[in-house]
């Protein structure tokens, strides 16, 4: 049953930590209430690590390893089957662990609670996600901390990632080769360090699960109701055990499935105008001229600040998602004493997105606005109807490709050998690998209408504006498009995007750790470790922006597309129920252009006259490695750890320290600017020197002690307190002295560092505190704070007025540096209980306050929801599994000081909601139905001070519904 752990929230719920603590109190003390009158038999569960039993009892010095090794035991022997008993494995696995962790756990062989692992890592307390295209969980946040702030590992061995940094994109990896995940908040010294937020642990199945041989197959088709897209998955899963010596365990998976995404945004920004007071700190970002609506020449008093709109556009994105992956895992049990386990999966997504939008670049300049309305500081509408072709409206058509293929690996072989009966060992080596080779193959292009026309815009609060083009020769831009009125010869080529970067991951890990038993002094065992990796990032970027190619068929030198020919716009679409729910006067029809067709044309082109002199040649655009942003980077690392197991009456801990050093080795190169040609109004090209390679070397060694303590007032109750120092390197492109004057090409002349070797890691002190009451079999109330105080926040140093060596400009220099903190503090509930009768509730809401000071100025931390929470319900008894899951995030601060200090962008609020229903056939058949989305949640954001609230974008993705059968074997 994929059904997730946690449902059903009440939308507006959990912003209000006091009624959401009440609710969940509630939903406890029913539990409870339910819990007594139950038979004292059925309290505690069979030969579960829950509850402990006899010795345990009895003797609680040795409690700690005896829980840990009756849950170990019990895991192993009791067939994970269903959401109840995947809820049982996490509760005790939660309960054994030694800090404060929470888990997900697999509800049958090869099957995850949701489709997407970080969809179902969002019911944990405590965790936050980012969804990509079609609406799928991606990007996974920790505790009020960002994903740079988060590691992510298999089997404790750390993933490869295919984007620049090193936070873990999940929709990579298909759920049905995890059979858990682990979210680790706490620090200990035997835990790889690099996480501040919390460690993503993955775990794999062992054919020792569940002994004996078993398989399954599973075949899946979904249906969106929103694009009326189709797609569909098979998967199967072999294990097979061997005596009590060997096991295998193979899985195989493939998915295809098409998705869509309505999206409306701002890709230009708002345009703002300057405000003359220094204590504003706003020098404006009108780049065509400030925006002037008396028309004086003038920046008068009442128009310092005056916001307006530079472009926005609409559209939508579709993609393909192929998804294959292939698991393997032997295990051999020579004697009890040696185990070795040699496993590997291999993955890949291929997720090529396609844009098709409209868009209108409607940034000011004197002369190219008229009948300019304002209010309340904003420019709610006005008329273009300028006849010069430099300032009147050109509609544009955008294709935005995206060539994402990803291709990701993790083998290795771990050893575990029990030397004698006081002293074992455990070895790990492993290789883990992604590689994204995209160079060249993104395209962001532009086609341009080339009428004289006269629009009027009109801002109604709408995600989109209002806006209704007549053209001269009468045609209406709205209702032209939607009719087929318009064709090639009306459009003229623009800008023409070629970009993207070959990206190569690559980690190489080897650990040795011991455990030697004490058991005198209260000193349970003493364990001790040595852990060594090596990881090789490398980027090239692959574009024309370095070569001017992106403008070369641009101004002067546009081709008509009807004269270029080549079937360039291939497509009239009219999405179904495109954008339903925006209101307002807009395209919601449109032509789609086929960007390799368009390519195979301009290279047809070539030898034509080209009006600057000279002929067309293709090769004078075609995107080329672009030194400037590409880099290697490699990163060595060893870390010693030494830590105490400790125990005596009613409690148990730990205390130790781990000892890192880091070694970083960075390369890229550095090319100057020869000179800047001006080709028109914002339009920039500039020539690049050859480049020069330079290189940077840093270290830096840090310790960091951890403690933690438990305290057992009963065998259902138990207090966990624990301190730690913990660090979060920066993020790979961080580190490379990488930069780019790429802005250059519209007109902002800034030259951006991307990376700094110097930069050290960041560093937290934490404090964490959980009472966890286990008051009934598989049913929980557990409360936690915490808190982390962080030096070394990376910001981002500003320079103005830099001579960089350019005849005839100053430029604005950014670069990343330390110097910034941070502080976060929060608190998490969680309640699970499971009634006897098949019904079952969980719930979790976690409340945190983010804040950094930048410069001494207080700031809050972007991309950090201050509340998440989940509410569920499920049934499940006989042949029927039903549950029902909602998982809220609260608004958040998405970027700040957007437009000027204090305009913030914001994420609404947003709550997911899932239903689950399945039939057991018989023992053999199971059917499905599942339902994602189901509130039809949209993802929309603003941007605003308080008093002005201007839309900024929208995302939205449609239900979607799954049906699907599984048969064992």
């Amino acid at each position: 049953m994929r059904a997730p752990l946690s449902s059903l929230l009440i939308a507006g719920f959990a912003p209000r930590p006091i009624a959401a603590a009440a609710a969940i109190a509630a939903l406890a003390a029913v539990g409870v209430a339910q819990a007594q009158v139950q038979a004292p038999a059925s309290v505690a569960p069979a030969a579960s690590a829950a509850q402990p039993q006899d010795k345990t009892d009895a003797d609680p010095k040795n409690q700690k390893n005896e829980k840990s090794k009756e849950a170990d035991q019990t895991l192993d022997r009791v067939e994970v089957s269903g959401t109840r008993a995947s809820l049982q494995r996490s509760l005790n696995l939660k309960r054994s662990a030694s800090g404060v962790q929470d888990s997900i756990s697999a509800t049958e062989l090869g099957r995850f609670p949701d489709d997407n692992v970080a969809d179902s890592l969002s019911h944990i307390t405590g965790v936050s996600i980012s969804r990509t295209a079609g609406g799928e969980g991606q990007k996974v946040s920790v505790r009020g901390l960002g994903p740079e702030y988060t590691l992510t590992t298999f089997n404790n061995r750390i993933l490869a990632t295919d984007g620049e940094g090193r936070d873990f994109a999940f929709d990579v990896l298909p759920s049905d080769i995890i059979s858990g995940a682990d979210v680790v908040k706490s620090a200990q010294a035997s835990v790889m360090e690099g996480a501040i937020g919390g460690l993503v642990n993955l775990r794999s199945a062992s054919p020792f699960d569940q002994p004996g041989q078993h398989a399954i197959l599973r075949v899946e088709g979904d249906r969106n109701t929103m694009s009326k897209l189709n797609g569909g998955k098979v998967s199967a899963t072999y294990s097979n055990t061997f005596g009590k010596e060997l096991g295998v365990l193979f899985g195989a998976v493939y998915a295809d499935r098409k998705v869509r995404t309505d999206t409306a945004g701002n890709d230009g920004g708002w345009t703002r105008n300057p405000i003359s007071d220094p204590a504003a700190n706003w020098t404006g970002n009108a780049w065509g001229g400030n925006i002037d609506p008396n028309g004086n020449g003038v920046l008068d008093p009442d128009e310092e600040g005056l916001i307006g709109p530079g472009q926005f556009r609409v559209g939508t994105i579709q993609e393909q998602k192929k998804r294959m992956a292939l698991s393997g895992k032997v295990e051999w049990r020579p004697s009890d004493a040696i185990k070795l386990t040699v496993d590997g999966i291999k993955t890949r997504l291929d997720s090529p997105q396609v844009g098709y939008q409209q868009s209108f670049y409607t940034l000011f300049s004197p002369g190219r606005w008229s009948n300019i309305q304002t209010k309340n500081g904003v420019v709610t509408g006005f008329t273009m109807d300028s006849t010069n072709p430099d300032l009147m409206l050109n509609p544009e058509l955008l294709n935005l490709t995206t060539h994402r293929v990803v291709d990701s690996a993790v083998y290795g072989a771990n050893l575990e050998w029990k030397a004698t009966e006081t002293l074992r060992f455990n070895g790990d080596v492993y290789q883990s690998t992604s590689r994204r080779h995209s160079g060249g193959q993104d395209t962001y292009t532009v086609l341009r209408m080339n009428q004289p026309n006269v629009t009027t815009v009109n801002l109604t609060g709408s995600q989109v504006p209002d806006i209704k083009t007549t053209f001269s020769d009468g045609r209406d831009l709205v209702s032209g498009l939607a009719s087929g009125a318009f064709g090639a010869n009306d459009f003229n080529t623009h800008y023409l995007g070629l970009s993207g970067d070959n990206i190569d991951d690559k980690i190489r890990g080897l650990t040795l750790n011991g455990a030697w038993s004490v058991d005198r002094f209260n000193v349970d065992q003493i364990q001790f470790g040595v852990q060594s990796t090596r990881r090789d990032k490398n980027r090239d970027l692959v574009d024309n922006a370095i070569n001017g190619g992106e403008n070369y068929y641009s101004g002067s030198n546009a081709i008509n597309v009807g004269t270029l020919g080549g079937n360039v716009l291939d497509q009239h679409l009219a999405p179904p129920n495109f954008m339903n729910g925006v209101s307002g006067s807009f395209p919601r029809s449109f032509l789609g252009f086929d960007v390799p067709n368009y390519l195979a044309a301009l290279q047809a082109y070539n030898g034509k006259p080209r009006p600057d002199g000279g002929v067309y040649d293709f090769s004078q655009a075609a995107p080329v490695w672009n030194p400037l942003q590409s880099y290697r980077v490699r990163e060595k690392t060893t870390s010693f750890f030494v830590e105490a197991d400790l125990s005596g009456d009613q409690w148990n801990a730990d205390i130790g320290v781990r000892l890192v050093k880091t070694k970083t080795s960075a390369r890229a190169w550095d090319a100057k600017i020869s000179s800047i040609t001006e080709n028109g109004p914002f339009n920039y090209t500039a020539v690049y020197a050859d480049p020069t390679e330079i290189g940077q070397d840093a270290s830096y060694t840090y310790g960091l002690p951890s403690a933690n303590f438990v305290w057992h007032f009963t065998d259902k109750l138990q207090l966990r307190l624990g301190a730690a120092k913990t660090m979060a390197r920066p993020s790979v492109e961080q580190l490379a002295p990488t930069s780019t004057t790429a802005s250059v090409a519209w007109g902002d002349f800034t030259q951006v560092y991307g990376g700094n070797a110097d930069l050290k890691p960041y560093s937290a002190k934490q404090y964490d505190a959980s009472l966890e009451w286990y008051y009934a079999r598989n049913s929980a109330l557990t409360f936690a704070v915490f808190q982390k105080d962080i030096r070394n926040q990376i910001t981002t140093s500003w320079q103005t007025g830099v001579d960089i060596g350019v005849p005839g400009h100053l430029f604005n220099v950014m670069k990343p540096i330390n110097g910034d903190k941070a502080k976060v503090r929060g608190m998490e509930i969680g309640f699970q209980h499971l009634w006897d009768n098949g019904f079952g509730v969980r719930a979790q809401y976690t409340r945190n306050k983010s804040r950094s000071w930048v410069g001494g100025e207080e700031r809050p931390l972007e991309g950090i929801a201050p509340a998440t929470s989940s509410l569920g319900l499920l049934y499940e008894k006989g042949p029927w599994s039903l549950s029902a899951t909602a998982d809220h995030t609260d608004e958040f601060v998405s970027a700040i000081n957007v437009i000027g200090p204090g305009f913030n962008e914001r994420a609404k609020a947003i709550t997911w909601l899932t239903a689950q229903a399945a039939y057991e056939v018989n023992a053999w058949l199971r059917i499905s139905i599942e339902g994602r989305n189901l509130t039809d949640a949209k993802q929309e954001y603003t941007l605003g001070n308080g008093s002005i609230v201007l839309p900024q974008g929208y995302n939205r993705w449609g239900r979607a519904f799954t049906i699907g059968a599984s048969i064992k074997f």
